[in-house]
Formats: C-alpha cells, sequence, structure tokens
C-alpha cells in the first residue's frame, strides 16, 4: 500500500467501531490488555519490557524498521505479531490491540502518536513528547479529543524522590521560590563518532529500511555511526540535544511543583558549536517565567531559572552543600526560596536547607512505591488518569523546548509569544517551532 494510503487508513480509523476495544477487554476481571509496541530496541526495549511485567498486559505486536531489533523483540515476546511498518500496524491491524508503546527517535514520535490517538489507542509515549512546539500541541489536543490514557516517558517523575521534591514546593518548605538553577554534565554516550555528512553513502545495514528510519525528514544518504541506532539524538533534525533530552527530568518538578506555565522569553548565554546540523555539547540558558507563570507559589512577578549542560557547572558559591555532602552534584538543581533552599542532586532525595530549621520530621511523608510504567496501566484499567498524561507533558517539553530554540540565536532574549506560538521579533525561528514533513509522510495538522 503507498504511503499517503497508509496514513489517510490510519485516520479514519478513529471513526471506526474497532478503534474502540479497550473498555470491553478490560471490563472482563480475566482479561489482559493487548499491547503494541513501535520501536523495539534500546530504550523503546526498555519500555516494552517494563509495561510488559504487569501481570494484566500482554505484548501482542512488535514494530521496528530494523530487522535485527524485531528478532531481538521476538526472542522474547514470541506470541507477538512481527511488523516492518508502523502505519500497516495502525492501518490495518488496530481492532487487535487496546495500547500501545513508542519508543523511537525524536523525529517521528508526533506522526506516531497522533495517528495511534486518532485510533483511540491509548499511548504511552518516549521523552520528549516531540522535537517541536506545534508538535507538542497538536498531540495534547489529540489525546484531549480521544478521551483515552496517555503517559510520557519521564519516568523518574514517578520515584519517591521526585514526588517528594514537588511536595515541598507546593507546601511552600522554603517560602515561594525565587530562582530555580538547574545543570547535567552526564557524559554524552549519544554523541556521533562520525559527523563527516557526505554525499556518497554507506552500505544500508542488512535487514534496516533507511527510508522509513527517516520517516518524516528529508532524505539523505546513511552513514555508519551517524544515526542510528544510537547516535540521532545529536543532530537537529533528529533529536534535541542534551537539554531536550535530560531536561524533560530535570524541569518536571518545577514546572509541576510550581505550576508553571511555558516561560515568557528564553536566552542562551554560551554555547559550543559542534558542526553543521548538530546541536552543541554544551549550554548555557536562562528562563524568565512571568504573566501566566505568576502565582503565590512564586517570590515576584518572575521567577528566574537557568540551565547548565556539557562541563559548565554553576557557580557552587551559590549551591550550599548539606552536612556530610563533600562532592559537587554532577548533576542536580537547587530551588532557592524567601526562607532557605533546597538541593537536590539527579535521583537522589532533596536536602532542605538551613537543615538546622527543617529536620527529618518536618518532610513529606507516605510516598509508596510507585512503577511509572503500570502506572499507565492501572489508570487504562481502572479508567482513571496516570500520572504523566499528555495535559502535563506538553506543557513540560514546551518548556524545555523553547530552550533548545534559543540555540537558533545565541546571545539574545526571545520573547514567546504563547497565544500564536510565534517569536514575534524573530519570526525566522518560526520554521523551529513548525516543521514540514516530506512528501509521502504528512500527516494532517501535523507537516
Amino acid at each position: 500500500m503507498k504511503r499517503r494510503r497508509f496514513l489517510a487508513k490510519a485516520s479514519a480509523t478513529a471513526l471506526s467501531p474497532l478503534a474502540f476495544p479497550a473498555v470491553v477487554r478490560c471490563a472482563a476481571p480475566n482479561s489482559k490488555l493487548q499491547v503494541a509496541s513501535i520501536g523495539v530496541a534500546r530504550m523503546g526495549g526498555n519500555t516494552m519490557r517494563s509495561v510488559s511485567t504487569h501481570g494484566k498486559v500482554q505484548i501482542v505486536a512488535l514494530c521496528d524498521v530494523d530487522e535485527r531489533h524485531l528478532a531481538q523483540g521476538a526472542r522474547e515476546f514470541p506470541k507477538a505479531r512481527r511488523f516492518r511498518d508502523w502505519r500497516d500496524l495502525l492501518a490495518n491491524h488496530a481492532d487487535q490491540f487496546d495500547a500501545i508503546t513508542i519508543g523511537t527517535p525524536d523525529h517521528m514520535h508526533a506522526p506516531m502518536a497522533v495517528l495511534a490517538l486518532r485510533a483511540r489507542k491509548h499511548v504511552y509515549l518516549q521523552k520528549p513528547m516531540a522535537p517541536t512546539v506545534h508538535e507538542c500541541r497538536v498531540i495534547a489536543r489529540e489525546a484531549a479529543k480521544a478521551g483515552v490514557v496517555t503517559q510520557l516517558g519521564n519516568q523518574g517523575r514517578s520515584s519517591i524522590e521526585s514526588r517528594l521534591m514537588i511536595e515541598l514546593l507546593r507546601t511552600k518548605a522554603i517560602g515561594p521560590i525565587k530562582e530555580v538553577i538547574l545543570w547535567e554534565n552526564k557524559p554524552l554516550n549519544w554523541w556521533p563518532a562520525n559527523t563527516n555528512l557526505r554525499k556518497r553513502s554507506d552500505p544500508i545495514p542488512t535487514g534496516l529500511d533507511w527510508d522509513a528510519w527517516l520517516g518524516v525528514r528529508d532524505a539523505r544518504p546513511y552513514h555508519d555511526s551517524t544515526y542510528h541506532p544510537q547516535f540521532w539524538r545529536a543532530w537537529r533534525d533528529f533529536g534535541v540535544g542534551e537539554l531536550g533530552d535530560m531536561g524533560c527530568h530535570h524541569f518536571d518538578s518545577t514546572v509541576d511543583g510550581l505550576n508553571l506555565a511555558p516561560p515568557s522569553r528564553v536566552r542562551q548565554t554560551a554555547t559550543g558549536e559542534s558542526g553543521e546540523g548538530l546541536w552543541a555539547k554544551q549550554r548555557r540558558v536562562e528562563f524568565e517565567f512571568g504573566g501566566q507563570a505568576a502565582n503565590d507559589l512564586i517570590d515576584g512577578d518572575t521567577l528566574k531559572l537557568s540551565w547548565t549542560d556539557g562541563d559548565l557547572t554553576p557557580d557552587p558559591s551559590r549551591i550550599p552543600l548539606p552536612q556530610g555532602m563533600t562532592k559537587f552534584p554532577v548533576s542536580g538543581g537547587i530551588w532557592i526560596g524567601t526562607k532557605g533552599s533546597i538541593l537536590k542532586p539527579y535521583t537522589v532525595r532533596p536536602f532542605v536547607m538551613p537543615e538546622s530549621s527543617f529536620p527529618a520530621e518536618k518532610y513529606p511523608k507516605g510516598f509508596g512505591r510507585q512503577d511509572h510504567y503500570h502506572d499507565w496501566v492501572d489508570a487504562i484499567l481502572q479508567n482513571g488518569k496516570s500520572c504523566a498524561d499528555f495535559a502535563h507533558a506538553a506543557r513540560l517539553t514546551e518548556t524545555v523546548l523553547l530552550g533548545t530554540l534559543a540555540e537558533h540565536a545565541p546571545g539574545q532574549w526571545l520573547e514567546w509569544d504563547r497565544s500564536s506560538m510565534t517569536v514575534p521579533h524573530r519570526p525566522e525561528l518560526n520554521a523551529h517551532i513548525k516543521r514540514p514533513y516530506r512528501n509521502g509522510w504528512q500527516v494532517e495538522g501535523l507537516g
């Protein structure tokens, strides 16, 4: 079937009675949630396996553009049907599953998620939600229309440490917040070994559908150690760099705990250029949240937030360490309030300071273990809401993406008009807010 017919049929599936199987199947106590997975290696494979550990889940379909990945998935789930084309899966087999996990390179998140939502499928989508603000907005709208259960794959949000951090902010443990400083300095193990974009193509690995991997992006030669399977995040056409990747973890507590709308303006003050088509390896970005963002959780009308990565460590003199911590955290954040500060190294519990004014008994309690993947499944089975649904995910990802947008105009404040989804004084940047899809891969309402 031609690409356009695939996409058209997948969109039309939303009108079919077969698009509503989940409630019927999940209503019976002994039935299992039928789950399909697009992207079954690396993080996509981890998502699939993690969802499958729920006792009420059955993985029924595997989809990947690389036969090697499909073969690996089939060894774990031998009864699941295998697909090379996600459009075929959604257009012709949507009646055979209730929910879907998507763990692909970022540039394909939106078309897959939107068509799955239009087919009324519950969706677990790896972070970031999408590489453009426009795509995030469309995904959120389609999720609201579909009325299904959605979950963003920022699994750290479900940890006890992160939920405790959010509760400390909501309860004003250190008073209204004046400033937030976040940093991330883990090694870039996904940086390409090859960045030489020659016109000549290397041999495409046997079993890889390179055209399908490119999907909505323009055709180009295949190069070894450049894009697939793990180096795509460094390229502006396929990923969103270190900020876009890890920002969805680091920003989550602030966006949720302080009930923030996306920032009113952003500025990148330092960057390390990496080459044509690549994101920088390091950056400093400033965010200001004002207007819609102002509330009683913030001190004054504007909240300042700064982000650094790539070994551009923030000023350590502004970041006090709790008693017994002698080494500056590689990754983490500090929230500065009117009555103190909170330091939270990444994946570690938060420390309220000064510690003398906030003993252990004052910390919120009662946070039981929460599995991010099972949370999504339970919400489907119980007709509830997940902890990272797409309404929250769109707001979070838009905030992070505005920081990546600043990389296209370093040194300048970019004023963000949220209603028109534009940077009014820099109209040329709008090309990075909404991107076209290549011919044959367009999806109505997206690109």
